[in-house]
């Protein structure tokens, strides 16, 4: 088994030696590109209200009014979206820093609707 071993790395060292730098970073960053996406991948489609109401803590928005959003926004069928990327829509949509963009959302829900259309 150690022979196969030393035999593929020797194979793969070859190739990689007449790749450029350039070719080389390259291969580098796709290969970084193929390792993370299947974390990315995941972390698009799951997450939670809590981890929602920790980015929108973490964004500037008080507590109670995180917990509004969210709810807001899993009633709207947002949460995939990702409750601060909504506030953050909302922000930018009405020209309003982030808290006031989370307090629309929780004064108005009609603002959600259409958003990422």
């Amino acid at each position: 088994m150690t022979e196969d071993r030393i035999a593929k790395f020797e194979e793969r060292r070859a190739r990689l030696e007449q790749l450029s730098d350039e070719e080389l970073k390259g291969r580098f960053w796709e290969l970084c590109n193929q390792l993370v996406e299947p974390m990315v991948d995941l972390a698009r489609t799951h997450t939670s209200p809590s981890i929602e109401r920790s980015v929108l803590l973490r964004m500037g928005v008080d507590s109670v009014t995180s917990q509004g959003v969210v709810s807001r926004v899993l009633e709207a069928g947002l949460l995939g979206k990702g409750a601060g990327h909504v506030v953050l829509k909302v922000a930018e949509k009405r020209g309003l820093d982030i808290p006031a963009a989370a307090a629309l959302i929780l004064e108005d829900k009609a603002v959600l609707q259409g958003l990422f259309g």
